[in-house]
């Protein structure tokens, strides 16, 4: 953040609104670049910083599910928009996790609709940008309505991308972000969410966004560039898959492990965002867990193999894990506790699994978000 805007600085009354999951960093280099005279900082639970100046105001909302903070931060944003005076600049710092954290809801609609729509979302196995499609459909402020109450100053949207094609109309769905990325088919939704998708308007296209710039300052590829630059400094031999990870974890988990199984010694690297369909009444763990879990049935007594996935904001679903560090140890370690891999997949309660055998990895909050790595060094 500090570098682009280096490159590109802001003049004249600045003032920022911080909002995801890497909000608190993304603001904290702004600020030492640039003055900023006022700034709302809106995170979850656990990321805000320790000590802020008093020109910051902090709000810890709801995530990964909106709550009754999601929606007062919601309309407390709009009040700031509305009556900031003209000659200001608005700079919008935006990463993931602003879907949850900030909301307005379209007129009719209540919190309980909208918690339960994102109850159901998260449990779907929809991909993200399926996701916030719905999302949008429900809000006053996603897709680009967000530009409506800039009252014709200027802005700049910078943003960190933790979804596949870095597009800012997915990204917390698309607050200063107009027209739709993609529409969900109305068969993969159950029919009372479809029920209320009927009543609400379409999202209208947003002539106010033509003046908001928007730039990508951090997306995977980043992430992959350090972690290729750390192995090269060891003189390991890289090897960097280019597609990115989709689809079912448990699935892509195996996939990998079979890849690795015949593959050449060295550094292997993927990136993306994997996903999890939600049994009924699911264990704890999250998408990163579920791949290394599926991935350690496939290497067991391989001690060649060790593999980590984890998501690179420090979060891996509900709770305070980052993903897992995996070898082919793992599954004889949990099944001398008892316990049963298969099992654990079906019931999406692969942190169970793998807390016994000690091999979660926890970071706390890293300071970015884009989607998750799957790193995996191969001895000869």
């Amino acid at each position: 953040m500090a570098e682009h805007l280096k490159r590109q600085p802001l003049q004249g009354r600045v003032w920022a609104v911080a909002v995801g999951k890497a909000a608190a960093s993304m603001l904290a280099g702004a600020q030492d670049v640039i003055r900023i005279e006022r700034a709302l900082l809106v995170t979850k639970p656990g990321y805000a910083p320790v000590h802020c100046a008093p020109s910051v105001e902090v709000i810890e909302s709801g995530h990964p599910v909106p709550d009754e903070r999601s929606l007062a931060v919601g309309q407390r944003l709009l009040d700031l928009m509305t009556t900031a005076p003209v000659d200001v600049e608005w700079l919008f710092l935006i990463s993931g996790g602003a879907s949850s954290l900030i909301e307005v809801l379209q007129e009719g609609l209540m919190l309980a609709d909208l918690q339960r729509v994102n109850q159901w979302l998260l449990a779907s196995g929809l991909a993200i940008d399926e996701m916030n499609a719905v999302r949008r459909r429900l809000s006053r402020i996603k897709g680009g309505q967000l530009c409506d109450y800039l009252g014709g100053r200027s802005a700049r949207a910078l943003l960190i991308s933790d979804v596949p094609g870095d597009d800012p109309r997915i990204i917390g769905s698309g607050l200063l972000a107009a027209g739709y990325a993609d529409s969900i088919a109305a068969e993969k939704l159950p029919d009372w969410i479809n029920g209320l998708l009927v009543g609400l308007p379409e999202v209208p296209e947003q002539t106010g966004c033509a003046g908001v710039e928007t730039q990508i300052v951090a997306r995977l590829d980043h992430a992959l560039d350090a972690v290729t630059a750390q192995a090269d400094a060891q003189g390991l031999t890289v090897f960097r898959y280019p597609e990115r990870l989709i689809g079912e974890a448990a699935e892509v988990g195996r996939d990998l492990a079979l890849q690795l199984r015949d593959a050449a010694p060295g550094v292997h690297l993927w990136g993306g965002e994997t996903t999890v369909t939600l049994p009924d009444h699911p264990g704890q763990g999250g998408r990163c867990q579920q791949l290394a879990l599926a991935a350690s049935i496939e290497l067991a007594g391989d001690e060649r193999i060790t593999l980590l996935a984890a998501g690179t904001d420090g979060s891996d679903g509900p709770g305070e894990i980052a993903g897992a560090c995996i070898d082919g140890g793992t599954l004889a370690r949990g099944q001398q506790e008892g316990l049963d891999a298969l099992h654990a997949l079906k019931r999406a309660d692969a942190g169970a699994f793998l807390e016994a055998c000690g091999d979660l990895l926890e970071t706390g909050p890293t300071g970015t978000n884009v989607t998750d790595l799957v790193i995996a060094l191969k001895h000869a």
